[in-house]
């Protein structure tokens, strides 16, 4: 009888939630650029979010990789172990061929550690300088990084190709290097194309879809 009763006893409780293997609960984005919080915020409707001005005290990590993925595994497991929350980050910048992948890992800082848009761009077409239209190919890349507390961290890439101006084209629809960058397809730059084309087009759009599908961010 012992047996049978324990066989028809009904399943213990579950123990509140916990983050799955798909979907976390609470998802703490790592960053602190609020152009990217945005695009971000749009890409993960239905999501509960954390900021990280939540977290005023927690500063940021050393971003020491060399590699986007690098860096954004850095970012994402530094905030989960600093808050005990799932950790979102992403690591994003500009790869161009003629020069070798750069500005690569450094493109917010392509200019020197305090050098600001206009700088970084000025110095991208000084360095493309002479270079002719069909050398000009370039990508910006995302790589995402999933830190959720007792799971390994997952990472992954996505990636826009395209070329790069001979000078900006700019309509207010973008930021950083994006009036240079024209999408494989298009005849206008990212600073030109309706918000709603890029985000269909862009790394990070790109990135995020495959993170929905692969981590169930939905």
């Amino acid at each position: 009888m012992a047996a049978r009763a324990r066989a028809h006893a009904p399943p213990p409780a579950r123990r509140g939630p916990t983050p799955p293997r798909g979907r976390p609960v609470r998802l703490l984005i790592a960053t602190r650029n609020a152009h990217k919080l945005a695009e971000i915020r749009g890409m993960l409707p239905g999501v509960e979010l954390v900021g990280t001005d939540a977290f005023p005290g927690v500063p940021d990590p050393e971003e020491t990789g060399l590699t986007f993925e690098a860096n954004a595994r850095i970012k994402a497991e530094a905030w989960r172990d600093a808050t005990g929350l799932p950790a979102l980050a992403d690591d994003s910048g500009l790869e161009v061929d003629a020069l070798g992948g750069e500005p690569g890992v450094r493109s917010a800082r392509y200019a020197g550690e305090h050098g600001d848009t206009a700088a970084n761009n000025a110095k991208l077409l000084r360095a493309l300088a002479g270079v002719p239209p069909e050398r000009r190919t370039a990508r910006f890349v995302c790589a995402l990084a999933l830190a959720v507390p007792g799971q390994p961290t997952r990472v992954l890439r996505g990636e826009c190709r395209g070329t790069i101006l001979p000078e900006g084209r700019d309509a207010g629809h973008g930021f950083g290097y994006d009036p240079l960058f024209v999408p494989e397809g298009h005849d206008r730059s990212f600073g030109e194309l309706p918000d709603a084309v890029k985000a269909a087009l862009s790394h990070r759009a790109r990135a995020f879809a495959e993170a929905r599908r692969a981590w169930s961010l939905t």
